[in-house]
């Protein structure tokens, strides 16, 4: 609704930065970030392009009303008419009450409905992998912030651990280096087309080769214990308690060996 009343009546020329949305409607940062994320995905909000200001630039946006229009209206209480109206009753947190007609609810940043500190933790950590990940990705390829951090979190949701995914960007922007930059993809294009999964994918196969390769050394370090083989004496005390936890081998036979006293 502040953006809205910030902008023509055709929707165009929006340009208020962030701080200044925070300002007006008390919201807190990860909030307003995360619903004008939220905005551009779903094509409320469209980036028009920027304007300066005094502390660099601000995005500007423009409302599509065909969009806003096409949102499901939200039904209205039927409030029944009548000579006889109830006794107006308000409390904390029930707000007031006409012929038990509910009043409004409390707004988003009343103490009892702002979201409790776990919740914003969690939000503002999944932004910092988020903004993390992006940061990887070669600088001047990088366009439409907004909709990038949107598919890094969708990823994210779907299961994939956000270091995968910041390896798989470092490693594009590791391949990358040496072409020109118009071979370079940009950003958004790069995310919504989900190319990051071919590296995603070389990243588990790598990992699980390595997985097999330390499986199949312990099982020969294991068969040395259980064989009392003079190989044992080039055996660490960080492989013997890897043994240990992996129950390939006993106490009383790392003890036989002559690991330990």
């Amino acid at each position: 609704m502040f953006l809205a009343d910030k902008a023509s009546d055709d929707g165009s020329g929006i340009w208020c930065s962030k701080g200044t949305i925070q300002r007006h409607t008390e919201l807190g940062e990860t909030t307003v970030k995360r619903a004008v994320r939220a905005f551009l995905k779903e094509g409320i909000l469209v980036e028009t392009g920027a304007r300066t200001c005094k502390n660099g630039f601000t995005v500007v946006y423009r409302i599509d009303l065909a969009m806003v229009e096409a949102l499901e209206p939200t039904a209205e209480p039927e409030i029944e008419t009548g000579s006889t109206v109830a006794p107006v009753q308000s409390g904390p947190g029930k707000g007031a009450t006409v012929a038990g007609v509910p009043g409004p609810p409390r707004p988003p940043n009343h103490p009892k409905t702002i979201h409790k500190p776990p919740t914003r933790r969690h939000e503002a950590a999944a932004d910092e992998e988020a903004e993390k990940i992006l940061a990887a990705y070669p600088p001047d390829r990088v366009r439409g912030k907004a909709a990038c951090l949107a598919q890094i979190e969708e990823a994210m949701k779907e299961g994939i651990a956000p270091q995968d995914l910041l390896q798989a960007v470092q490693a594009y922007a590791t391949d990358s280096a040496g072409f020109t930059r118009s071979k370079v993809c940009f950003s958004d294009n790069w995310f919504q087309s989900r190319r990051w999964q071919g590296y995603i994918e070389d990243i588990r196969a790598k990992r699980e080769e390595s997985q097999a390769a330390s499986a199949d050394h312990h099982a020969r370090l294991a068969c040395w214990i259980r064989g009392h083989s003079p190989m044992c004496k080039h055996i660490t005390g960080t492989q013997v308690t890897a043994l240990l936890a992996s129950k390939l081998v006993s106490e009383v036979q790392i003890q036989a060996a002559g690991l330990r006293s």
